[in-house]
């Protein structure tokens, strides 16, 4: 063991070998960092490269004021017609939605 003045037990190996901190841990951190800002950058990305990725269909369309939503917010949907459109139901304002 090291130093070779110290006597070499087990618990002593055990705790040198379990030591982290290397460049293999580093490498690990690094691969992680890398793929999380990967995908961070695969769901959309910014600018005008990844507008083609973050346009999501317009399909939802109110009937009463044809305000349009991406397919994605039917939340967004359902608190319009609660808000703008108090006196007609979410199934008036969205049919499209409400057979989904």
């Amino acid at each position: 063991c090291w130093p070779a003045r110290t006597p070499c037990t087990l618990a002593v190996a055990l705790a040198l070998a379990a030591m982290g901190g290397g460049n293999g841990q580093k490498s690990a951190i690094a691969r992680a960092r890398n793929q999380a800002k990967a995908d961070a950058e695969k769901g959309g990305g910014g600018g005008a490269s990844g507008k083609a990725s973050r346009s999501a269909a317009m399909d939802l369309k109110c009937t009463v004021c044809m305000q349009c939503f991406p397919t994605t917010q039917i939340k967004a949907a359902q608190a319009h017609a609660e808000s703008k459109h108090p006196k007609s139901d979410f199934a008036t304002c969205f049919p499209m939605a409400s057979s989904a």
